[in-house]
């Protein structure tokens, strides 16, 4: 972090505790993604949730504007759009090959996205929950790390709507309407819908081809709700998903700068279609029942010139590869649940369709050695996984002030798997996780907790060419002990929640790579291996204070020491990250707000040791809001900081082919305007 960044950051936090404080009370904030809803100061594990107002105004577009925000969480930059995450150090980097198997759960809606959130598209968005640490009794083997809830806005019987309208710097522009109200006179059923189109050219310059959209972004995202309530014991919620995110990817060059160079550049590109249908019937002696139903089917495009050059990058040599995969994902899913206020049980199955068919092309002639090779294979797999679950969760009250609560979760999962290489297999297993906690209220303004929960991820194979005795891997358990304090004080007006974690990962699975021919860059093989025991020792907290009906400030700080058995730090685990923000609106109408973030250095990969730059980011937004309508000028990175997202460490320049570090730079400064009409 430079000076400057440590001084501005500094100096909020003495502004903060010098500000005088008025009367004003704000909603308490509730957490949806677990089994229940409930205040977020009862929630006993450490939990990140931003509003709409919140989104709408530190986002532009796409949830990846958000991870800075929250602490002890990263993501990889693997294609355009973040697709894989980390938090608190565990979360895969990549995955061009290979059967899903992801550590970070991905829910939009109840739709299962884990692993492929690239269409995490942020237009008419009422929260983000990021549940940190093991979630082993809710959500099982697909959150060994923890789970990122996005909840788009919900069907109300009050008819209103927004038009939005933003242009800006790289030739942006998007416009998105929502709309929503009762059907018909009675408010027994209402919907909502809302459509969106962003485009801009992606921040690159592709000087060979002379055109400036070859990382080009083409997002569609359409959604609908209905709610029908006949009763107040009785609620059915349909939720519908289309994205269609058809964006270029030409992100990586030879020199790490925003200006490329290859004739072929590719696409990063994810068309989804999602459903889910919740039930919620409040029986008698409060007894609840939940039913969840999902299905979705997503095709996935992901290709890229492998040289990252042209014919005159590498005169006299010939060097031409390419990379192109095509995957095919359908999920179908089922949850019911039966509780009370203290107890609940329940059941869940999913199954899981994923088809990849990668091709690489290339051909190199060395014309001084007289030497040539040509690449030009194909590789087909189709992965299915059936995971059944029971769960269960108690409470009991030691205490009016103390509870002790406890989750349990028991998963089988099978698989049935072959590739165009002749491999079958069809291993199964029986896995479980849970939690116990104990939490104490101190009076109605805070709670403190302790808590160890166990979390797990499959195990499995590694497909294709792999080096030898890296074909099969084991499961990876995780054991997470937490404490912390959560409070709302001062009516509402102040909300700090601090925790301490210790992870500890036994037969970790970690994701490396090694290329099998030089000179090859299409010849990487990404393959999972266990590698002993993890440890992680970490720091969160966030605080959001509303002084006075004009001013809001907020901050959050994560840190972490996440080692491997060997001593050497994970990937993508930065030892602190930072965020703070200020924001103050005028009765009148105007406001403005400035929003900082900050992110120590942190290892690339596992399979080197090259690592990113610290780097700090700074926003802004100012506006006047009228009774039906704002305006808001905007500006993301403005100091336009040069930093990195990606990195990866190779041989990829003919003809000696000398390893060197290729990062993947985030957005460069953007400035633009906002309207948005409101009915």
């Amino acid at each position: 972090m430079t000076t400057n960044s440590k001084s501005w950051l500094l100096a909020s936090i003495i502004f903060i505790s010098r500000s005088v404080v008025a009367e004003v009370v704000i909603d308490e904030i509730i957490v949806t993604a677990d089994f229940r809803e409930r205040a977020l100061k009862d929630v006993p594990f450490s939990v990140s949730v931003m509003d709409a107002e919140f989104i709408d105004e530190t986002a532009v577009q796409h949830f990846e504007e958000l991870v800075n925000i929250v602490p002890n969480m990263n993501w990889s930059g693997d294609g355009h759009r973040a697709r894989y995450f980390q938090i608190r150090g565990v979360g895969e980097l990549e995955q061009y090959q290979g059967a899903p198997n992801p550590s970070i759960g991905f829910l939009i809606d109840d739709i299962d996205f884990s692993g492929i959130g690239t269409i995490a598209t942020l237009f008419d968005i009422e929260s983000v929950e990021v549940l940190r640490g093991p979630q082993g009794s809710r959500y099982g083997a697909n959150a060994l790390g923890g789970l990122i809830y996005l909840r788009s806005t919900a069907a109300s019987a009050d008819r209103n709507g927004r038009l939005l309208l933003t242009i800006g710097d790289d030739d942006s522009r998007s416009i998105g309407i929502a709309t929503g109200g009762a059907l018909g006179d009675s408010e027994i059923t209402s919907f909502r819908f809302s459509a969106q189109q962003h485009e801009s050219n992606g921040f690159r310059d592709n000087t060979f081809l002379n055109r400036k959209n070859t990382n080009g972004r083409d997002e569609t995202t359409l959604r609908g709700r209905l709610r029908i309530a006949p009763s107040k014991d009785f609620e059915a919620n349909v939720s519908i998903l289309y994205a269609n995110i058809d964006n270029g990817y030409d992100a990586f060059s030879l020199d790490n700068t925003y200006t490329m160079l290859s004739d072929k550049p590719g696409k990063d590109a994810q068309e989804s279609v999602g459903a889910s249908l919740r039930f919620d019937w409040g029986m008698r002696d409060d007894l609840s029942f939940t039913s969840i139903s999902s299905i979705a089917d997503s095709k996935i495009d992901f290709s890229f010139d492998a040289d990252w050059g042209n014919s005159d990058s590498w005169v006299p040599f010939t060097y031409d590869f390419v990379s192109v995969s095509d995957r095919a994902r359908q999920t179908i899913s089922q949850e019911i649940r039966l509780g009370s206020q203290n107890w609940l049980i329940g059941l869940y199955a999913l199954h899981l369709d994923d088809e990849v068919l990668t091709v690489n092309l290339g051909e190199y002639y060395d014309p001084i050695n007289a030497w040539s090779d040509s690449v030009s294979d194909s590789f087909g797999s189709d992965y299915e996984a059936t995971n059944l679950a029971l769960f269960g969760q108690y409470d009991y009250d030691l205490t009016s002030s103390t509870r002790l609560s406890s989750g349990l979760r028991v998963e089988r999962r099978t698989t049935d798997y072959i590739d165009s290489a002749g491999l079958t297999a069809g291993p199964s297993e029986t896995m479980w996780g849970g939690e116990l906690s104990l939490s104490h209220a101190l009076g109605d303004s805070a709670n403190i907790y302790t808590s160890v929960s166990k979390g797990y991820k499959a195990g499995g194979f590694n497909l294709g060419v792999v080096p030898a005795g890296q074909r099969d891997f084991e499961t990876e358990n995780m054991v997470t002990l937490e404490a912390g304090i959560k409070s709302r004080l001062q009516g509402g007006r102040l909300q700090l929640n601090v925790a301490i974690f210790h992870n500890r990962r036994n037969d970790q699975q970690a994701r490396t790579s090694v290329q099998l021919i030089p000179g090859d860059p299409a010849s990487f093989v990404f393959f999972t291996d266990n590698v002993g025991e993890g440890d992680a020792l970490g720091f969160e907290a966030d605080v959001r204070w509303f002084p006075s009906d004009e001013w809001e400030l907020y901050g959050t700080l994560g840190l972490i020491d996440a080692t491997f058995e060997s001593g050497r730090k994970m990937a993508h685990a930065p030892p602190f990250t930072i965020a703070a923000g200020v924001s103050y609106r005028n009765p009148n109408g105007i406001y403005a707000r400035v929003d900082a973030t900050a992110k120590d250095a942190f290892y690339f990969d596992v399979s080197h040791d090259q690592k990113s730059a610290a780097f700090e980011l700074f926003s802004a937004r100012v506006g006047y809001e009228g009774e039906n309508w704002l305006v808001s000028l905007w500006a993301k990175n403005l100091l336009d900081r040069k930093y990195a997202v990606r990195g990866f460490y190779f041989g990829n320049e003919p003809p000696d082919f000398p390893n060197t570090l290729y990062t993947r730079l985030g957005d460069p400064r953007q400035f633009g305007v906002t309207i948005e009409k409101r009915f």
